[in-house]
């Protein structure tokens, strides 16, 4: 009997080790992925200056695919694409990175990173909204409370922006939020797509689609405009070159990965809380290497927005 109670423990303890050695795993991918996310809104800015948003999401998937072309090659297990799943992970691919980024990249066209960042802190509150109507995990009336406390910091920064005089500053951040909500969207979607597919798989069909997607629109653009002979110029600038490598290879391979693997392990609410420290490393990246300006109604938005999403998850926490 004491034999049994001492392999019984050793094994809750081994398998209890492995749970959570799985979960650190997921949350320092979700932190990498956080630090990659929060610098790329500064490197999207900078790629702005050589190239127009549909080239630089063209070329930035180009990179990302031949990465994962290259990467996944060398990968052991075979990436395996039935045709009936085909249909299954189409939305998510749509999700992020089609509508994501192209959200995000025509947005930063109009508005600046700081903007962008705070506005992305918005994620956490659609995505708690979009898991209680699809994944039924409903808020209690202080979670509903402090949601609302964050969607008043949106709507005031939306209020502020377009009273400031800067008319394209209120398309610009009404295009940030709506690649909120398709990373929102692809929270809860992924979360369920994560325990029927492998995260190689899921990150390999997001890639190509998206160098397939964006190629496409880039290159109809330029033959309606017979400007496809200045398509692959923005390579002969050395600023172009390194912001289109950190987006493709790091801020779109990479980060598509993580959040998989991360989406895999822990729960939608709990990744997409990360994004409030992407939209601190953001606003101050902005800040110090584009000396851009942030304005009192900028904090005071991002006070509202974070107090609401950490009053929110401290509700829902027992510990």
């Amino acid at each position: 009997m004491g034999y049994e109670l001492i392999a019984f423990v050793q094994q809750s303890y081994i398998h209890g080790g492995a749970i959570l050695f799985s979960y650190n795993k997921a949350y320092l991918a979700a932190i990498i992925y956080t630090f990659i996310i929060g610098f790329s809104f500064m490197f999207v800015k900078i790629a702005l200056l050589t190239a127009d948003p549909s080239d630089i999401l063209a070329h930035r998937f180009t990179v990302a695919g031949l990465a994962s072309i290259i990467v996944f090659s060398f990968n052991k297990t075979k990436l395996r694409m039935p045709k009936q799943d085909f249909i299954k992970i189409l939305p998510l691919a749509l999700l992020y990175p089609a509508l994501f980024f192209c959200f995000q990249v025509f947005g930063l066209f109009y508005t600046t990173s700081a903007q962008a960042g705070i506005i992305q802190a918005c994620i956490p509150i659609l995505t708690l909204l979009l898991a209680a109507y699809f994944l039924k995990e409903y808020a209690s009336s202080r979670e509903k409370l402090f949601t609302f406390l964050s969607v008043t910091g949106v709507i005031y920064i939306f209020a502020m922006s377009s009273f400031s005089g800067k008319q394209g500053n209120l398309l610009g951040i009404l295009l940030i939020f709506l690649s909120a909500l398709s990373a929102s969207c692809y929270n809860v979607l992924a979360r369920n797509l994560t325990k029927k597919y492998t995260t190689s798989t899921l990150t390999y069909f997001m890639t190509i689609f998206g160098m397939i997607i964006f190629n496409f629109i880039a290159i109809i653009k330029h033959l309606s405009t017979h400007t496809l002979t200045d398509y692959f110029m923005p390579f002969t600038n050395n600023s172009f070159l390194l912001s289109i490598f950190y987006l493709g290879v790091l801020s779109s391979l990479l980060t598509a990965y993580l959040s998989n693997y991360a989406l895999s392990k822990i729960t939608a609410s709990k990744m997409s809380l990360f994004s409030n420290l992407a939209t601190l490393i953001t606003i101050f990246a902005g800040i110090i290497f584009l000396k851009e300006t942030l304005q009192y109604y900028h904090i005071i938005g991002a006070v509202f927005i974070l107090a609401g999403i950490i009053g929110t998850n401290c509700s829902s926490s027992k510990k």
